[in-house]
This record gives structure tokens, sequence and C-alpha cells, in this order.
């Protein structure tokens, strides 16, 4: 995003926390439901979306454009949200788009937050881009655009319906609706990592070569943690092909202990 954008992204989340800080988990879900919809709504009607977003026009015009296409057909809440952000200058169409998505996304998460799901949710979405991942044929089902979004939401529900929380289905459900750019996976991983932030922790994505005892998640977290002076969630996923040791990912950085790479450290160094 460019700067005009960022700027618009950032009052939209604040006006959205301060708005939403006592709001009932049911009133959330509701207005998660109707930016989703409204998410979907722009990216089918490119004209519309670009006359929202149109910084040559004035905000009073685009806020009576919002009201007249959508006025009595949303809550006063999603109202008052939507007629903020088109209120507000973004340097691209698609920007606002995707606030309106991420802001439903917020919502869900700050549900989640207050009926004390919030860190399985993180969680479920950590372990089902790992599926994602590692199934290719799956990531290819659920983004085959030529297929109906209700079919390929459908298969979702057969994979996880009654096995994750409520939240998590609704953030996969509306992964699989709305397009991106980048992989499913990827997609599913950025809502870890927003879930993660939500709880004002960081990401460590560890790589073993097999399963971590709980007590050696939590020393591992607690070691992290005092090393970047933040909390830190450890997500672990397993390779059998790393032998042994760790590979830490923390945003950009990688701490790489594996005996694989090791190894094949030593043959590089043996053939030089």
């Amino acid at each position: 995003m460019q700067a005009a954008s960022r700027e618009a992204l950032a009052v939209a989340i604040h006006d959205l926390d301060e708005r939403t800080g006592s709001t009932s988990a049911k009133t959330l879900r509701q207005l998660a439901g109707e930016l989703f919809d409204l998410a979907a709504v722009l990216l089918r009607e490119r004209t519309l979306r670009r006359l929202l977003a149109d910084p040559a026009t004035a905000p009073s015009e685009r806020t009576r454009l919002a009201d007249t296409v959508f006025g009595g057909k949303i809550s006063d809440a999603t109202m008052e949200t939507l007629t903020g952000l088109v209120s507000a200058r973004w340097s691209h169409p698609g920007d606002l788009v995707d606030t309106v998505e991420l802001l439903a996304r917020r919502a869900l998460l700050t549900a989640a937050e207050q009926d004390g799901s919030l860190e399985d949710v993180e969680d479920e979405l950590f372990r089902f881009a790992r599926v994602l991942d590692s199934e290719v044929r799956l990531r290819e089902l659920l983004t085959d655009t030529e297929q109906p979004v209700e079919r390929r939401q459908e298969l979702l529900g057969t994979l996880v319906s009654g096995k994750v929380r409520p939240v998590t289905l609704e953030l996969l459900r509306q992964a699989v609706r709305l397009r991106h750019d980048r992989p499913l996976d990827a997609v599913v991983n950025d809502l870890a990592e927003l879930a993660a932030a939500r709880r004002e922790r960081s990401v460590a994505r560890v790589t073993a070569a097999a399963p971590l005892t709980a007590e050696h998640e939590q020393r591992l977290a607690d070691a992290l943690s005092r090393i970047y002076g933040r909390a830190v969630s450890v997500q672990v996923e397993l390779d059998p092909d790393q032998l042994g040791g760790l590979v830490i990912r923390v945003g950009d950085e990688v701490i790489d202990g594996s005996i694989a790479t090791r190894l094949a450290q030593a043959r590089q160094e043996l053939s030089g």
C-alpha cells in the first residue's frame, strides 16, 4: 500500500477497535459477516469500488453513493464502518476492498477473544495452513474458480466442520470465497499471524524432525520471548527429512540448527 492507503487503513483499524471494544461476540460476528459480503460485492463490481474510492470525487458524494447502494441493507454498525472507509483517501480501489476484508477478520478475531477461543483459533489456522501446504490437490480444489464458491465451501466444510472453532471455520470459508493473488496456504498463514498479533504475540514457525513435548515447546517459547523481548507463540511443523535439530522462523529471520543443513554445508565444503 502507498502512503494514503496506509494512513486510511490505520484510521479504519483504530475506529473499528474503538467502536467494538465492548460489543458482544454475536454483534461482532454479524458485523464481520456483513463486511465480508461488502468485500465480495466490491470485488465483483469494479465500477462501484472505483467510484467509492475515487480521490477526485468529494467524500460527501462517495458517502452518498454508499448510502444509496447499501442503505437499509446492512446494519447501522456496518454502515458507519463503510461511511468512514469511503470518506478516506485511497491510493488504489483495491486497497479499499482489502481493508474491508481485514476489518471483517479483525471483528471475528475480537469475537474469539471475547469468548476465550482466540488461542485455539490461531492454532487451528496454523495447522490448516500446513495441511494446504502439503496437500497440493486440496489447495487446487479449494481455489478452482471454475467451480462455484458454494461447492468449494462445502468441500471445506466436510474437512473441518465440527473439528475447529466457529470463528476458524468462518475465516476459512471467507478465505475460500474471496479472491486472492497469493496461495491459499499463505493467506491462511496470514490469518494465523493476525490472530497471534491480536494476542500481542509474534509467531515462531518451528520445523522439527520429530514432535516436541509440551514442556519443550514452552521452554522454546520462553527462550524466544527473552531473545525478541516480546511474547512468542510457537507453531511446530514436522519434517522427517530434516533428520534432527530445529529450524526457527520469526518474521524474516531464520535460525537454522538442523542436522540436514549442517550436513549439506559440510558436503559443500568438502566438494569445494
